[in-house]
């Protein structure tokens, strides 16, 4: 199933997703975001090692602190699967980033300090790959601090290893009692051919728990860039209870010119959803502006063209310049 050429960003993948690429096919939309190829040896200059500035933001290790009242916390530097597009695919090919206890219990000290911090965000890595043992007392230290407003968990785990998320993590996740605090999942999929049985099973487990469920989905060229692909994959997100969220424009990760897509075929996408699904079923279509400068929708307020670049303005008024390519080959202006 892997292919002859050793990949520069390692291949992993979980049985669950093994067998839908047997299902489907290598060349699939399940194959091709997990699967090695060789276009990703292929790295342009105005791509990133940190393309949403992380590091810039980052107070104590594990820590991102970009905006006043929330926090990203990085547990661990581990995922279940790698994604072929994944914007942290340095973070985790680096095992020391992964918290030890300690730096845990420094991380979580640091967000208690901040009482202007209403909502911590777990992302990785993925914080679902780490033992109910270890989860569980930093949700408990999360849901006893009282400046939190609400928890959100960012996993592609309950796609890749809906078994993983068995009775022990459960416990973690809800500490088998009610929480006034509001839990939010955000579920990464990108193509309908994800969702198995399993996972669809797990959703309702989660929603019956008092888990709010939302989704993340990037946009990928041959993979998703389509109005049928979007549509089958938010209608099933409505279906199991999944509000979709966000709909990202692929980040400036280095390899991964072969899975970008121009923002005018995004906005087209969007504008052609509006017609044929309900607005709860649509998400924000969103950049993260490089360098850390936060998200912005992708609209002619934020994003407007300028020749062969894009200016992007972010929410304080400052504005960036971004390639206007596609893979590999300038966009010529309309």
């Amino acid at each position: 199933m892997t292919r002859a050429h050793k990949p520069v960003f390692a291949q992993l993948y979980t049985k669950t997703i093994a067998d839908l690429i047997d299902k489907h096919g290598a060349d699939s939309a399940v194959g091709r975001q997990y699967l090695y190829d060789p276009a990703e040896e292929e790295r342009r200059g105005f791509e990133m090692v940190d393309p949403i500035g992380d590091d810039a933001h980052s107070p104590c290790k594990g820590i991102v602190h970009r905006h006043k009242n929330r926090v990203l916390l990085k547990l661990t530097a581990s995922c279940a699967v790698n994604c072929r597009f994944c914007f942290r695919k340095e973070l985790l090919s680096r095992p020391d980033e992964t918290l030890k206890q300690d730096e845990i219990e420094q991380a979580l000290d640091y967000i208690q300090s901040k009482p202007q911090i209403s909502e911590v965000i777990l992302t990785g890595g993925d914080p679902l790959v780490l033992s109910p043992r270890r989860l569980k007392p930093v949700m408990q230290r999360l849901f006893d601090n009282k400046n939190l407003r609400n928890i959100r968990i960012h996993t592609r785990t309950p796609v890749a290893d809906p078994a993983r998320i068995h009775g022990a993590m459960i416990d973690a996740l809800f500490l088998s009692a009610p929480q006034m605090m509001p839990l939010y999942i955000v579920l990464h999929i990108n193509h309908v051919d994800e969702i198995t049985d399993e996972f669809a099973a797990l959703c309702l487990t989660l929603r019956q728990k008092g888990a709010i469920l939302m989704s993340q989905s990037v946009l990928l060229k041959g993979i998703n860039d389509n109005v049928p692909a979007l549509q089958a994959l938010f209608e099933a997100f409505v279906g199991l209870g999944i509000k979709p969220y966000y709909l990202h424009h692929p980040d400036l990760v280095p390899g991964t010119d072969h899975f970008r897509i121009t923002f005018e075929h995004g906005q087209a996408l969007m504008k052609a959803l509006h017609g044929r699904l309900s607005g709860f079923a649509l998400p924000s279509y969103v950049l993260d502006i490089p360098g850390g400068f936060s998200k912005v929708p992708v609209n002619a307020d934020y994003i407007q063209r300028k020749g062969d670049i894009y200016l992007i303005t972010d929410p304080a008024g400052g504005v960036h310049e971004y390639p206007a390519r596609i893979a590999g080959v300038a966009v010529k202006a309309a």
